[in-house]
């Protein structure tokens, strides 16, 4: 037999097997799956965490460049899985009620530490503690009550998030402990990222004062995060309750749930809020990770995870692979052409912010990529947006092919009101 006829049977055997498999797949499967890489994604998160919490030890026990830059490299590390969850937001309630604990975002960075008056003003007529400063305080106060703040430990950040009702309070996380990690970013859409010295965590030179509470309150929100993913890696372990009231529902719910949460973060969140935004306003404050310019990471991450839960694959920390019956089976069981499509759609996504993150390892972070008359770079952020939309919509078709009911995505004023924002994009 010649090879090209061999090469010819091979892929028609490959192709009959997947189309065979799409057939036999049922829906309890795919959600088993599903369940199971949220589990595998979460648990790859808290070993991250863990690791971040060791190397903040060691800086905060021994302060210079080197560890300060090695904590903000496992910083960056701990991004890749957490990221790719975020598929599991907005259709699972108890995620929902957890994230923003964990990654809520855009932070008043002021409640935390000392900022440049200069670039972040010296009040908000939206937040009363936006220059509260927590590090450098021993009260302060709260929707008129005085809280004691001198002794910083886990509670106390716990009791802080979010104070007095401000979601832009943001006291614990991933972006609180990048704060601490980089500082303010004072370049706007110039090159460069946050600049904070080593010396901020050394008590025997310190700079900027407070070094002892800055570094009690680092290894405290370090601490926090660490608990916070266990506790949302043990919700989807067999018998935990986020994997339980997932498959107990019935299959047109739970399907409509993974949906929901892969359309919801392509359309309203990621191409909207976290990108669209930020592109129309040319306003690097608007950025994910906005501190360490890693939000070009962040982001194809993010599109990572969606793909992710719809190809029921999902590759660990470790190197190996969770997989199993996925959403795509089902959908080619119906439609093939259809899964064609979809599965097009998430590469080009994917393809797209592959050139973002591409152009910041080359040396242009996101913030010069919105900036104001950089034609280019705009262009390139448009691209992923427009193909995040694009794949939302495709999205969208799947539910009449599936049984399903209709379903309203999370959207962005940015999206669907621009006017509401500004013009441009």
């Amino acid at each position: 037999m010649n090879k090209l006829l061999f090469s010819s049977l091979v892929s028609s055997l490959l192709l009959t097997s997947s189309v065979s498999m799409a057939k036999t797949v049922s829906s309890d499967e795919v959600l088993t799956t599903y369940a199971d890489i949220a589990q595998a994604v979460y648990e790859d998160s808290l070993t991250m965490a863990e690791v971040l919490q060791k190397s903040i030890d060691v800086l905060i026990a021994a302060p210079s460049e080197a560890t300060l830059d090695s904590a903000k490299a496992v910083w960056k590390a701990s991004r890749v899985p957490y990221q790719q969850s975020e598929a599991y937001r907005f259709g699972n309630p108890i995620v929902d009620g957890w994230e923003g604990k964990v990654n809520a975002w855009p932070l008043d960075e002021g409640l935390i530490d000392y900022v440049s008056r200069d670039s972040y003003g010296k009040k908000s007529d939206e937040n009363p503690l936006y220059t509260a400063n927590i590090i450098s305080s021993k009260k302060i106060k709260i929707m008129g009550k005085e809280v004691d703040v001198t002794t910083i430990n886990k509670t106390l950040l716990e009791s802080l998030h979010e104070a007095g009702e401000v979601e832009s309070n943001v006291a614990t996380g991933y972006h609180a402990i990048e704060f601490l990690l980089w500082g303010q970013d004072l370049n706007g859409t110039k090159k460069g990222a946050g600049e904070r010295k080593a010396t901020d965590y050394d008590t025997q030179n310190c700079t900027n004062d407070h070094c002892d509470r800055r570094a009690a309150y680092l290894k405290a929100a370090a601490e926090l995060l660490v608990d916070d993913l266990e506790w949302m890696a043990k919700q989807w372990k067999e018998s935990g309750k986020a994997r339980t009231e997932l498959l107990k529902k019935d299959e047109k719910e739970a399907l409509s749930i993974i949906i929901t949460g892969m359309g919801s973060l392509s359309y309203g969140e990621l191409a909207g809020e976290r990108m669209k935004l930020g592109l129309m306003l040319h306003d690097p404050e608007e950025e994910h990770d906005c501190f360490s310019d890693n939000t070009y990471n962040s982001h194809y991450y993010d599109a990572k995870g969606i793909q992710n839960v719809y190809l029921g694959k999902y590759q660990r920390i470790d190197g190996s692979e969770v997989t199993g019956a996925s959403l795509a089976n089902l959908v080619a069981a119906k439609d093939k052409s259809m899964d064609k499509t979809l599965q097009k759609r998430f590469a080009k996504t994917l393809s797209n912010m592959q050139v973002l993150v591409d152009s910041g390892k080359e040396g242009e972070a996101y913030d010069q990529m919105i900036a104001e008359g950089n034609k280019e770079g705009n262009k390139k952020v448009q691209a992923s947006i427009d193909s995040l939309v694009d794949q939302a919509k495709e999205l969208e078709k799947v539910l009449p092919v599936l049984g399903l009911s209709k379903i309203e995505f999370e959207g962005s004023d940015s999206l669907d009101a621009p006017e509401k924002v500004g013009a441009g994009g």
